[in-house]
């Protein structure tokens, strides 16, 4: 005669009880349509789903990096330009380059007598701006004028310099300040873009027109 369930010692009634909680979870587990079954498959499902966004996601930062990279860079090129521009203008601001000329002379104790303008010479990419200066002062005040005018914000370059002692110069009749030494001529040139469209046509203008065949 069977021995009712209530009646077992407590050490088995627990294992028993033990052993049907096991077989119902791995009923539930991995009988199809059990709802733990269906939410395993929705969990993967969702699981591959995530996969290529993590992906997406990660090539998404990496172009975000780029970008900040590229900001970076852009923002640098942007302040060389800015000092190109302050070192070759677009424009030629004449008016602007006599005043620093005249304010470099006036700081080293020189004297300019004359500044002509000269023709406009044209490069393929700027445009060279050359003056004739007649100037005198001190030796050592010339040398100077012409070590500020290489301190300038924008390129100057100096050329045909002559210089000879005052006492040499028999043709002058201007009244020079005390301790003037020497004085002479020379060609200061300075630059400008004029705007690549204007440069690109002074080019095209230079180039010569080939003949059309009929």
């Amino acid at each position: 005669m069977a021995t009712p369930f209530k009646e077992w010692p407590w050490p088995i009634q627990a294992l028993f009880a033990v052993a049907i909680a096991v077989i119902l979870v791995l009923l539930g587990l991995f009988v199809p349509g059990s709802p733990v079954t269906t939410v395993r498959q929705d969990l993967d499902a969702a699981n591959k789903k995530l996969e290529p966004l993590r992906a997406e996601v990660n090539t998404l930062s990496t172009y975000d990096q780029r970008r900040v990279e590229l900001q970076g860079r852009i923002e640098a090129l942007n302040k060389q330009l800015a000092t190109l521009q302050t070192i070759v203008p677009e424009d030629k601001q004449v008016d602007q380059f006599i005043l620093m000329l005249e304010g470099a002379a006036s700081a080293s104790g020189v004297m300019i007598r004359r500044l002509t303008t000269k023709p406009i010479v044209s490069h393929e990419y700027h445009f060279e701006m050359p003056f004739e200066v007649e100037a005198d002062g001190p030796y050592y005040a010339v040398l100077d004028f012409f070590s500020r005018l290489s301190r300038l914000s924008r390129i100057i370059n100096v050329g045909d310099l002559k210089l000879i002692g005052v006492t040499e110069n028999k043709t002058t009749k201007v009244r020079m300040t005390p301790g003037t030494s020497v004085t002479g001529t020379f060609t200061l040139s300075t630059f400008f873009t004029a705007g690549m469209d204007a440069a690109a046509a002074a080019a095209a203008a230079k180039t010569p027109a080939k003949p059309v065949k009929h």
